[in-house]
């Protein structure tokens, strides 16, 4: 009779912790907080790791084209080889000066007005303006000419802005030349903070807090302008895991990552690509700040380039070569077409 009372009261025991520890409502494990075992788990999923500055590179201004000047600091000397990226040029056009009639192939350029306007006319019969906050996206494919040349006059700003040149995947590089472009109006703008906080993102292309750009680039690439009102104004930016990464200074003064160091106009700032970097965190060390900050998918593939010319060996180099003499292959206007732009 006590041998049978005895197993009833373990059993019973062990029936209540297995009920205390299994239940979906138990304390030890529930969909709203979770177990101890997985609690730094589940902290360190919430974390953001920022990537910091490996290299930075004055972009020095110099001439180019017809009277423009340009600081280039992507495709120079000191930074080549930021693959997806192969050149980046902060521009200044004055009047008379400009880029007319000149080729591409196997890249995309991006073209973004900080101030002024810009005309293009192409070969392919494209032409329009991009106006001060507007965005021009050309995916030159397998061949393009075209002109750009600058709206000039009394009371018009100098035409200002970046061009970047994008390389493109092996199978992209002789398709059909494409354009997409974003009047000012039309570039989607991210709030951290809200509408009526110091930060906001203008998104040219990629995702930023929740904002996504119409535009549809080739190849990953993420392209933001960031502005930042007043200093000690900040936010962080997540980022595709691996994708190189660079910010271009253009006001102020801007802080990266943990790192106290302000970098000032001007400059390009290599991120670092390590695992476990989530994004990065950018504040303002001045009033009216502004950058931008540009991500992009890394090419697995060689780079020959030839002036306005960027293949991924040197008999496709040679192969363009022929084709634009012997006006082929999307060249065949290369010696007939002239733009109204280039040429007045």
């Amino acid at each position: 009779m006590y041998k049978a009372a005895l197993r009833t009261a373990v059993a019973a025991a062990l029936l209540a912790y297995l009920v205390y520890f299994f239940s979906p409502a138990s304390p030890a494990s529930t969909p709203d907080r979770p177990s101890t075992a997985n609690s730094t788990l589940y902290e360190m999923s919430l974390q953001t790791v920022s990537r910091r500055v490996v290299q930075k590179v004055l972009a020095v201004e110099t001439a180019e084209g017809a009277g423009a000047r340009v600081r280039r600091s992507i495709g120079s000397m000191k930074l080549r080889n930021l693959t997806p990226f192969l050149m980046l040029d902060h521009f200044h056009v004055g009047q008379g000066a400009g880029f007319p009639d000149h080729p591409h192939r196997g890249q995309a350029t991006v073209t973004y007005m900080l101030q002024g306007s810009s005309q293009h006319e192409d070969s392919a019969g494209h032409k329009g303006t991009i106006v001060t906050g507007g965005v021009q996206w050309m995916t030159a494919g397998k061949g393009i000419i075209h002109a750009e040349m600058p709206v000039n006059g009394p009371g018009i700003p100098e035409p200002l802005g970046l061009q970047l040149w994008v390389d493109l995947p092996a199978e992209h590089k002789m398709t059909e030349p494409t354009y997409q472009e974003l009047d000012p109006e039309q570039i989607p703008t991210a709030y951290p903070e809200g509408p009526d906080g110091p930060a906001r993102v203008k998104v040219i292309s990629g995702k930023s807090h929740g904002v996504e750009s119409p535009v549809r680039p080739l190849g990953g690439c993420w392209y933001f302008h960031v502005i930042l009102d007043r200093a000690g104004a900040g936010l962080f930016q997540e980022l595709p895991a691996g994708w190189t990464t660079f910010i271009y200074t253009l006001k102020g003064g801007v802080r990266v990552g943990d790192d106290e160091k302000v970098h000032e106009p001007y400059h390009t700032l290599v991120l670092s690509q390590d695992a476990g970097e989530t994004g990065v965190k950018l504040s303002a060390a001045e009033d009216g700040t502004e950058f931008v900050l540009i991500s992009g998918e890394p090419l697995d593939q060689p780079v020959f380039q030839y002036g306005p010319f960027v293949m991924t060996n040197r008999e496709e180099i040679q192969k363009t070569l022929i084709d634009y003499q012997m006006g082929l292959n999307g060249f065949e206007k290369a010696h007939t077409w002239k733009s109204i732009i280039g040429n007045q």
